[in-house]
Order: structure tokens, then sequence, then C-alpha cells
């Protein structure tokens, strides 16, 4: 049985947010720890992502959203710990003027191939990003691009709920 990472973007996820109502509904699901979620650096995020697969282990699929989603890209290129997959959803583009200026370090994006599965899901209206810019981001890392219609974000904003159609991309993952 695989552990469920959380990985939030930029201000962690709130209650109303389909991350948070997987950890709810599932015990299987740890949230990731860190030190700033307002204010978030790429470095300390991909260290503290690495000691947190270290410690859980290499059956560890990632669920990062947004932030979380460049943030694992980063550590990816670096040498790592294993893990068993990763979904990562609405990627955001770290060069767009829409991106938050308090996030430092998450540009350039890497574009290597990924050393273990993954899914990207985007938007068809995502205002930190665009379908062309998650379809190159998964042809580069090598992972599955799952276009949805217009959610925006895919956060608590696009009254997703508990989100059964990315329960079951995840469950695919896990397979």
């Amino acid at each position: 049985m695989p552990t469920l990472l959380t990985f939030p973007g930029i201000g962690n996820s709130g209650p109303e947010h389909w991350q948070s109502c997987w950890e709810r509904a599932n015990p299987d699901f740890v949230r990731i720890a860190q030190r700033d979620w307002d204010n978030p650096v790429c470095s300390e995020w991909t260290s503290v992502l690495e000691s947190t697969v270290l410690r859980l282990g290499p059956s560890v699929v990632v669920v990062a959203h947004s932030l979380g989603c460049l943030a694992v890209a980063h550590w990816a290129t670096l040498p790592h710990a294993p893990i068993r997959a990763a979904l990562l959803v609405a990627v955001p583009d770290p060069d767009s003027a829409a991106f938050p200026v308090e996030a430092s370090g998450f540009s350039p994006l890497p574009m290597q191939p990924f050393s273990f599965p993954s899914i990207v899901v985007a938007s068809s209206d995502d205002p930190y990003s665009s379908p062309e810019h998650a379809a190159v981001c998964a042809a580069a890392w090598g992972s599955r691009l799952v276009e949805i219609s217009a959610a925006g974000h895919i956060n608590a904003a696009s009254n997703l709920g508990d989100w059964p159609a990315g329960m079951a991309l995840l469950q695919q993952l896990c397979a």
C-alpha cells in the first residue's frame, strides 16, 4: 500500500481544497510540512520533500498541487530518494506575470524526464498556467497529460469537493 504524500502549493491547502478532503477521508495520506507556506523558497521545499520521502520510504506517491508541482520537478533533477509516482495538478508557469512574487527559486523550470511515473492534470482556464505550458511540462517530464475542462486553478475556488475524477487518476497511478 503506498503512502500518499500531499504537497500543497503556496499558502497551503485550506479545508475545502480537494487535497484536504482526501486527507480527511483516507488515513493513508500524509501532508508535507513546510516552514513557510506563504514565502516559499524552492531549495527549502525540495529539501523538505527529500527528508520526508526518506522518512516515509520508497512507496510514496506524491500528490502535488500548483507550486508543489514545481518543487517536485526541481527535486527530481537532484539525487533523490525513490518514490513510486507523482500526481501533479495545476502546474503553474514560473515565468508568467501571474506567478506569485513571494515565491523564489522556482525558475527556470527543469525540463528533464522524471525517474518515476507521473500524471500532469491541467485545466483549460488555469489563471497561473496554460494548456500549452502543461503539455510542454508533461512531454519534458515523461508524464501522462490529462486535460480537464474549465476548472480554474483546480483548487478550493474550483468547487471540486472531494474531486472523484482526480482520485480516479491517483488510483491509476497507485495500481
